[in-house]
């Protein structure tokens, strides 16, 4: 028969004995002391101390954690490096947590085994977390008129309230709920939204973006004279997203740049048509026509 270890055998008879102290000391109202403490409330990442006034007589003693041992005397039971003893007397037996999580909350009991009778001290940790936004909105592009529906979700204890604001152009409150709807949308809805889950400890930000196409509206054109043998510019503006693609014409023959000394230069919104040396031909009616995948518009101009 192997022989055993008389350490294993000690800590073990320990451990059954605390145990049943626990058991007895709370589901018996004779021959034990059980005293219940002000909850603990901690933050996520802190550390939290628990400590047990021990008093004279002490013969065994413990901290458990949902009927876990966390620490019998000196001897620590528990294999998470974050716990650890504080101090053991006559006068107090405490052990701290440290960068505590949600996993920790809980009961925790302090058991005690006296000469005369057990006594059990319990504890409640509740474990504060600040706001975490895990569910959002991708960035979308949609065009105009469409419904759109942006969603915001946050973990965290207390749990966190949520708001959406509109933080361009005039910016503002959009919504005051997880869900963000905006019903037929219009250009001058398109920008960013930004959504802020907040509680007692902090908050978290998070922003969305929203691209809103439409079809190219152009300026109204203006007519331009110009002296023979001068140079010559008319100006073509629209406002479209995605941006547009421009073209020129006199009357209903299309004018490609570089030809009939003309050239063409289309830059983000505008597009503009130079004459470097204006003939008697030049002079007539032009129009710019600007397109994207929704659409064209078009408006004209008179060189003179």
């Amino acid at each position: 028969m192997m022989p055993v270890n008389r350490d294993f055998s000690r800590c073990a008879a320990l451990s059954l004995r605390i145990l049943f102290v626990l058991a007895g000391s709370v589901h018996s109202q004779q021959g034990s002391d059980s005293r219940v403490m002000d909850n603990i409330t901690v933050r996520q990442g802190e550390t939290v101390l628990l400590r047990c006034e021990q008093g004279g007589a002490m013969t065994h003693t413990a901290w458990l954690n949902r009927s876990s041992i966390l620490y019998a005397g000196n001897d620590k039971w528990s294999v998470d490096p974050r716990v650890s003893l504080v101090a053991l007397n006559q006068m107090e037996f405490t052990i701290k947590i440290e960068d505590v999580d949600m996993m920790d909350e809980g009961q925790y009991i302090c058991a005690v085994q006296t000469s005369s009778q057990p006594r059990t001290t319990s504890v409640h940790i509740l474990v504060q977390v600040p706001p975490k936004i895990i569910n959002l909105s991708r960035d979308i592009v949609v065009n105009e008129g469409s419904n759109v529906t942006l969603r915001c979700q946050a973990s965290g204890k207390p749990e966190p309230s949520i708001s959406w604001n509109y933080i361009s152009n005039s910016g503002g409150l959009a919504s005051e709920d997880e869900y963000l709807e905006i019903t037929s949308i219009s250009r001058q809805r398109a920008g960013t939204y930004e959504c802020t889950a907040v509680n007692d400890i902090g908050k978290d930000v998070q922003t969305v973006d929203i691209t809103v196409n439409y079809a190219p509206a152009v300026a109204e054109g203006r007519d331009v004279g110009v002296t023979l043998g001068q140079r010559g510019v008319l100006e073509c503006e629209a406002d479209a997203v995605p941006e547009a693609d421009f073209e020129w014409y006199k009357d209903d023959r299309r004018i490609f740049n570089g030809l009939d000394g003309m050239e063409i230069v289309s830059t983000g919104s505008q597009s503009k048509l130079t004459f470097f040396n204006a003939s008697e031909s030049d002079f007539g009616n032009y129009t710019c026509v600007a397109i994207n995948k929704l659409g064209n518009s078009n408006t004209s101009f008179l060189l003179y």
